[in-house]
């Protein structure tokens, strides 16, 4: 295994599973602003009483730009809550989008957000690696990337600004857990086949959110001390959470894609059916529970 690959696993996620399709993008205006992109799409489920719309939407973060995608199900009247996703170190990818589009057909308006910036995806783990080493140079502008993002989320009609949670995948799993240790104000974070690691520690009480773990038990990439020490953090932090062990499976055990990714590039990632199925069930339930 390349030593590039173990240089990451104690800060965040370094390897998730499909390659991207890499979407379009152009300048957004406005510093919170958002600007919706002409591609917005509406299609008549069949069978189905969903009429789900999506939409690109473009915005800057300290001038540099970025692109969110939205999901939501028009069929449904007034307001809901809102799903934030963060997504793989490949980048804002058509994986994420896909989990975004899962959370609108459960009655959710989810946004698919950008942590590294307009194009920046890739199906090279070099690139990967490039872009998270920028995007998480800086703490606080990691947070500030968040914070944007979720502030669209917030001013979208079909939301409830004061009823959010995020997601996150690999690289996105570390985000959120991150975002909730800073104490960002959030009603749940779900960490799927996340780094555990502590870009800043918890605080006893500075957690808003409830927390959801959903790890592989043969993830290489968690080693056991990880997640002892985060069990312990999370225990002296008072903090509402929920650590699952899925039995068999590996790194990036969600994706379709991780098995083939993980033999192009010798990396330790497969898929498991079982365990996806079983994790997705589970954040069902954890969010059902947020907002009975």
């Amino acid at each position: 295994m390349k030593n590039w690959l173990l240089l990451f696993v104690p800060l965040l996620c370094i390897a998730c599973g499909e390659p991207p399709t890499t979407s379009s993008a152009e300048q957004g205006g406005g510093e919170v602003k958002q600007e919706a992109s002409s591609n917005k799409l509406i299609a008549a489920e069949p069978a189905s009483t969903i009429k789900l719309v999506t939409e690109e939407i473009n915005y800057t973060v300290d001038g540099e730009p970025f692109t969110g995608f939205l999901a939501y199900d028009e069929a449904i009247e007034g307001k809901r809550p809102g799903v934030l996703v963060v997504h793989e170190w490949w980048g804002h990818n058509e994986y994420a989008r896909t989990r975004a589009v899962q959370l609108a057909r459960m009655g959710y308006t989810a946004f698919s957000l950008d942590m590294y910036g307009a194009g920046k995806v890739t199906d090279h783990p070099d690139n990967a690696m490039a872009f998270m080493q920028m995007a998480t140079k800086d703490p606080e502008q990691v947070k500030e990337r968040f914070l944007k993002a979720k502030q669209i989320l917030e001013q979208q009609s079909t939301v409830y600004a004061d009823k959010i949670a995020a997601i996150g995948y690999c690289f996105g799993g570390g985000v959120v857990l991150n975002m909730a240790r800073a104490g960002v104000d959030l009603d749940g974070v779900a960490s799927f086949h996340g780094s555990l690691a502590a870009t800043q520690v918890a605080a006893p009480g500075s957690v808003e959110a409830k927390v959801l773990v959903l790890n592989g038990a043969d993830d290489t990439m968690t080693p056991a001390e990880q997640i002892e020490a985060f069990k312990t953090e999370m225990d002296a932090a008072g903090v509402d959470y929920e650590f699952i062990n899925y039995p068999g499976a590996q790194h990036s055990f969600t994706n379709p894609g991780a098995t083939e990714a993980g033999k192009k590039y010798n990396m330790p990632l497969a898929y498991n059916e079982q365990a996806d199925e079983q994790s997705w069930e589970k954040l069902q339930e954890f969010l059902n529970n947020l907002w009975p």
